[in-house]
């Protein structure tokens, strides 16, 4: 009881401001004042309010929000680890005999870096320098630093 009529004097209080606000010709935020004050009234009226307070001295409603959360608690663990280990049970199973049935090589000859890029055609087309002159660029820049 006392709720529903602190609910109705915050309304009332909440009208008021916004009939004060509206005679400032702000009507826009009087609007908005109006709306804000007019939810608590909304709830008293539709039983929320009383509801609420019988849930909030309700020891039974409290151990069914601790069940709750202890089921959001063990979905969400076992949704973790799932994405852990890379899928449903059914997925990794689907996963193991893919595997069994592969009829490649073993992964050790695999190349480590999987598939490249292709060498691009510059390199391939340019003509294979002689050791000669590898060794000439070398020199020129030792010589060029002193060396």
């Amino acid at each position: 009881m006392i709720a529903e009529t602190v609910c109705s004097a915050v309304a009332a209080a909440g009208l008021g401001i916004a009939a004060v606000t509206a005679y400032r010709k702000r009507f826009l935020a009087a609007t908005r004042i109006a709306a804000y004050a007019l939810v608590p009234l909304g709830l008293v009226m539709t039983g929320v309010v009383e509801w609420l307070a019988d849930t909030a001295f309700s020891p039974t409603a409290w151990v069914g929000f601790g069940v709750l959360g202890l089921s959001w608690v063990l979905f969400a663990t076992s949704r973790a680890v799932e994405r852990r280990r890379g899928g449903t049970r059914k997925e990794r199973k689907e996963a193991r005999a893919a595997e069994r049935r592969e009829a490649v090589a073993p992964a050790a000859s695999a190349p480590s870096l999987g598939e490249g890029s292709k060498p691009s055609k510059r390199r391939a087309s340019a003509p294979r320098a002689e050791p000669a002159d590898d060794f000439s660029d070398i020199e020129a820049i030792l010589k060029k630093h002193g060396i």
